[in-house]
C-alpha cells in the first residue's frame, strides 16, 4: 500500500491511515459479491464509457486531463465541503503551510506602486545573510524587470522560490543606489505563532495561527520565555485560526490538560473509535487559562477548544467557532495529484460533534459565516438557539452544546462601529498598507524610531493622522461630513480604530508583524475581554 500523508489543512482534519481509498478491510471474510462492490464497478464503468464517448464523438478534440480532473472534483464537491482534489501541480503549495517551510530566499514583501518592497527578513535565512534589508526594493530578479503593472504576488512566487542549493540575483534600491545580491536559496521556517509578550506582570499572551509541524515547539518556548518573565496565567488566541494537523492538535493540547485525559476521539463507517489521551509532559497543566476563539477558528483549533472546555481546564472567550467536525484522510494518486477525502467525524471529551450541516450544499455551506452576522449572532449572544438534544456536560456538570461549533463561556460581541463607510473605502483603496510602508521607509533608522518604544514615546509628534488623512484625500476618498454628522458616536468610535490601524501597520513595517499586536490590543475587545478574566481573582 503506498504511504498515506495525515494531515488537517485549513478546517480540514486528519486520521492514521489504515486502509486503501477502495476495497474492504484487510481483514474481511471473503463472501458473496457485495453490493457495494458491484454499485462501485458499474459507476466506473458508467464513467469511462462517458470519457471514452467525448473523446471518440466530441465536436472538437477534447482535453480528457482537464474532463478527467473536473469530473474528479464534481465527484468530491457530491460528498462533503471538505472532501477535496488536489492537482499535482498545485500540491506543494497546498501542503506548504503547514509543512512549517518552504525553499526560497527568506523576505516578505509588499507590491506598492508596482513595486516589490521587502517587508520582513526572516532572522538566519539566505537573504540576511546576504544584507537584503527591510525597506528594499527590488528593480530586477535574475535579469527579469520586477516593477511594472504585471507584477503580481505570482511573479515574485516563481521568482523567488525554487530549489534549496539554486541561486538567484537580484537588484535592490535602497536610499537612491541600486545594489546587486546572489542569494542562495535555502529551507524558509513559517512560524505559526505570530507573537507572544506580557500583557501584564503575570498574564501571558500567545497568538497561534495555523497548525503546523513547528507549532507545539514554538507555543512551549513561547510559555518558557514568558515564564521566565513571571508568568502564571495565560491567553492563547485561536482567533482566525483556521486548523492544521491532527497530531499537532493533540499535542498541543497536551500541553494544557492533567494526565489520562480524553482530548478527543474519532470515528467513522469504516474507521474505528480512536481515543486521543494527554500524557504527563504538558507545560501549563497548572496556570489559569484563557482560549480566544472566534468565527474564522476551525477543525484544530477547536479540538484544543473543546477539550479545554469540556474539561472545564480554562474559559473559553470570543463567538461561536467555524464548527469543522469532518476528518479526513490524504491519499496519493499515481499522477502525483492527492486526495483529501472525509473517513470519520471527530467528537469532544464530552461526546459534542460540532460539525456545523452541509446538506444544503458547498455554497450555502460557505455562506454560513455571513448569515450569522444577518442573523445578528455575531453581535448579539441571544441570537443563537441551540435544541436540547445537543446539550451535553462538562467535567463539573456545566451544560455545553454540539452541532455547528463550539459556544464560548463569554461571549464577544463583533465590533461593528469601527468600520464607517469612510473607513471602508479608505482600507479598501490599501491606503492603510503603502502608505504606512511609504511613511516607514522614509524614516528607518532615524532616532525618533530607533526601536518599538521610542517610536511609541514619540508618534505624536510625526501627526501622522492628518498627514494621512491628506493621502486620502489625493487618492479620492472624501468623508461624507452631513451622514457622519447623524453618526457621531459611529465615527469617534472609526476614528479612533483608524488612528490605531495606521500607528499599528507603521509599527509592523518598521519592528515586526508581533508589534502590530502590541499596539491593536488597546481596541482588541476580545483580548481585553480575555486579559480581565484573569485578572479577576
Amino acid at each position: 500500500m503506498k504511504k498515506i500523508v495525515i494531515l488537517l489543512i485549513a478546517a480540514t482534519l486528519a486520521l492514521p491511515a489504515s486502509a486503501q481509498l477502495f476495497g474492504r478491510k484487510k481483514n474481511a471474510k471473503a463472501a458473496a459479491p457485495d453490493k457495494m462492490a458491484v454499485d462501485t464497478s458499474t459507476s466506473a464503468n458508467r464513467v469511462l464509457e462517458l470519457m471514452d464517448l467525448v473523446r471518440s464523438n466530441y465536436v472538437e478534440t477534447p482535453d480528457m486531463n482537464r474532463l478527467s480532473e473536473e469530473a474528479v472534483k464534481a465527484m468530491l464537491k457530491s460528498l462533503d465541503p471538505h472532501s477535496v482534489y488536489i492537482a499535482a501541480k498545485d500540491v506543494e503549495r497546498a501542503n506548504e503551510g503547514l509543512q512549517g517551510n518552504f525553499e526560497g530566499v527568506g523576505v516578505s514583501f509588499q507590491i506598492v506602486s508596482d513595486t516589490i518592497s521587502v517587508t520582513s527578513v526572516i532572522s538566519g535565512g539566505p537573504s540576511e545573510k546576504v544584507g537584503i534589508m527591510v525597506g528594499d526594493k527590488f528593480l530586477r530578479i535574475d535579469g527579469d524587470a520586477a516593477t511594472g503593472d504585471s507584477i503580481k504576488n505570482d511573479f515574485v512566487f516563481k521568482h523567488l522560490r525554487g530549489k534549496k542549493g539554486t541561486t538567484v540575483v537580484v537588484d535592490v534600491l535602497r536610499q537612491g543606489k541600486v545594489y546587486t545580491f546572489h542569494i542562495v536559496r535555502d529551507k524558509i521556517p513559517i512560524y505559526s505563532v505570530d507573537t507572544y509578550f506580557m500583557a501584564d506582570d503575570t498574564i501571558g499572551y500567545i497568538r497561534l495561527t495555523r497548525f503546523a509541524r513547528t507549532s507545539v515547539t514554538e507555543v512551549r518556548k513561547a510559555i518558557h520565555d514568558l515564564q521566565k518573565q513571571g508568568m502564571t496565567a495565560l491567553m492563547l488566541d485561536l482567533r482566525g485560526n483556521s486548523g492544521g494537523y491532527l497530531d499537532v492538535a493533540n499535542a498541543l493540547a497536551n500541553e494544557f490538560l492533567a494526565s489520562g485525559q480524553l482530548i478527543v476521539y474519532t470515528e467513522g463507517r469504516e474507521s474505528p473509535r480512536h481515543n486521543y489521551r494527554s500524557n504527563n509532559y504538558g507545560s501549563f497543566r497548572k496556570g489559569r487559562l484563557v482560549v480566544l476563539i472566534d468565527e474564522g477558528s476551525a477543525s484544530a483549533s477547536e479540538i484544543v477548544s473543546g477539550a479545554v472546555q469540556d474539561w472545564d481546564r480554562g474559559v473559553l472567550v470570543g463567538r461561536r467557532s467555524f464548527g469543522k467536525g469532518l476528518v479526513q484522510r490524504m491519499f496519493q494518486l499515481k499522477d502525483g495529484a492527492q486526495v483529501r477525502l472525509t473517513t470519520a467525524r471527530y467528537y469532544t471529551p464530552s461526546g459534542r460533534c460540532i460539525q456545523k450541516p452541509y446538506d444544503d450544499g458547498a455554497e450555502e455551506y460557505q455562506k454560513d459565516v455571513s448569515n450569522r452576522y444577518k442573523h445578528g449572532e455575531l453581535v448579539n449572544a441571544d441570537s443563537i438557539h441551540f435544541p436540547d438534544s445537543l446539550k451535553f456536560k462538562t467535567a463539573k456538570g456545566r451544560t455545553v452544546y454540539g452541532g455547528g461549533g463550539i459556544m464560548p463561556d463569554v461571549f464577544v460581541p463583533l465590533d461593528t462601529m469601527r468600520l464607517s463607510d469612510y473607513c471602508i473605502s479608505v482600507r479598501g483603496k490599501g491606503l492603510f498598507n503603502t502608505y504606512s510602508l511609504q511613511w516607514a521607509d522614509a524614516h528607518r533608522g532615524q532616532a525618533e524610531v530607533v526601536d518599538f518604544e521610542t517610536f511609541v514615546a514619540n508618534y505624536d509628534s510625526f501627526g501622522l493622522d492628518s498627514l494621512f488623512a491628506a493621502e486620502a484625500i489625493e487618492k479620492g476618498v472624501v468623508r461624507d461630513v452631513e451622514k457622519e454628522a447623524l453618526e457621531p458616536e459611529r465615527t469617534a468610535r472609526s476614528d479612533k480604530y483608524m488612528q490605531l490601524l495606521l500607528k499599528a501597520n507603521v509599527a509592523r513595517n518598521l519592528f515586526g508583524i508581533e508589534y502590530y499586536y502590541k499596539v491593536m490590543k488597546e481596541m482588541d475587545d476580545g483580548y481585553n475581554t480575555a486579559l480581565k478574566q484573569l485578572q479577576t481573582k
